[in-house]
C-alpha cells in the first residue's frame, strides 16, 4: 500500500529534521552561555497560560543588569506545577547587548527545548527508520528465498484479514496455506505477505507454491505472483 510506504519515509525524514532542529537549539544555547553574564533576579509573577488541553505557568523575572538597568522578562519555559514560586530568587543569564533575551539559569530553562524536540525526533526516526530497515531485511530475505529456497506446494486453506495492521481504517489480507513435512509429519502453516485487496474470489488452485529454507522452515515466502496486481 502506497500510504504505508510513504509514511515510513515521512516519519524518518521528519524525525531527522527534528533532531537537526534540536541540535540547532543546543548549539544556540551553548553559544548563548559563552557570551552571557550572570545576575540575580526575582520571580515577580507566575503568568498563567492555557493551551487546548493544559495550563502552564511561566515565571516573570525581574533583575538589574551590570550597568544598573532594571529588566523584566518572561521565561520561555512553563510548567504545571510551576518550577518557581512568586518572590523566589533565581540566577539569571543574559547578554550585555540584549538583556531582554535573558534566561533563568536552570537546566530545563536552558536545555528543555532541545530535550523535548530531540525526544520527539528520536521517536519518529526510530519508527520510520525501523520500518525502513525491517522492509529492507524482509525484501532481501524474500529475494534470497526466491533464488535459493526449495519450492513446495502447500494446501490452500483460505484468506484471513491481518487485523494487527491498520492503515486509514483498512487492514490487509493474507493467503493461508498448510503443508505436512513428509519425513517428520509436522504440519506447517504459511501466510503470505500483506495484500491490500481481498483475493478470496481470485484463488482457483488448491495448492500454493511456497519457497522455504530447508534448514529453517520458519523462513518462507508464499508465491502470490498468480494474483493480479493492485492498481496504483
Amino acid at each position: 500500500m502506497k500510504t504505508l510506504n510513504i509514511l515510513k519515509y515521512v516519519f524518518a525524514i521528519f524525525g531527522a529534521c527534528m533532531l537537526a532542529g534540536a541540535f540547532a537549539i543546543y548549539s544556540s544555547t551553548a553559544s548563548f552561555l559563552e557570551r552571557s553574564v550572570s545576575s540575580q533576579g526575582t520571580v515577580v509573577e507566575l503568568i498563567r497560560s492555557r493551551s487546548s488541553d493544559s495550563i502552564n505557568y511561566y515565571p516573570l523575572v525581574q533583575f538589574v543588569t551590570s550597568d544598573g538597568q532594571q529588566v523584566e522578562f518572561q521565561s520561555n519555559s512553563g510548567s504545571n506545577p510551576p518550577l518557581y514560586d512568586q518572590g523566589e530568587r533565581v540566577s539569571v543569564l543574559y547578554e550585555l547587548s540584549s538583556p531582554l533575551a535573558a534566561k533563568i539559569n536552570g537546566f530545563f530553562s536552558l536545555w528543555g527545548g532541545a530535550l523535548i524536540v530531540s525526544g520527539i525526533g528520536l521517536v519518529f526516526l526510530l519508527i520510520g527508520g525501523g520500518m525502513l530497515v525491517y522492509g529492507a531485511i524482509k525484501n532481501r530475505s524474500n529475494a534470497n528465498l526466491q533464488k535459493n529456497g526449495v519450492e513446495i506446494h502447500a494446501s490452500f486453506q483460505g484468506v484471513e484479514q491481518n487485523t494487527g495492521l491498520t492503515v486509514n481504517g483498512r487492514s490487509p489480507f493474507r493467503l493461508v496455506c498448510q503443508w505436512q513435512h513428509p519425513q517428520t509429519r509436522e504440519l506447517h502453516v504459511f501466510r503470505s505477505e500483506n495484500l491490500w485487496f481481498d483475493p478470496t474470489d481470485l484463488v482457483s488452485q488448491e495448492r500454493i507454491p511456497v519457497r522455504v529454507d530447508e534448514g529453517n522452515l520458519k523462513k518462507y515466502w508464499v508465491d502470490t505472483s498468480f494474483l493480479p496486481k493492485l492498481a496504483g
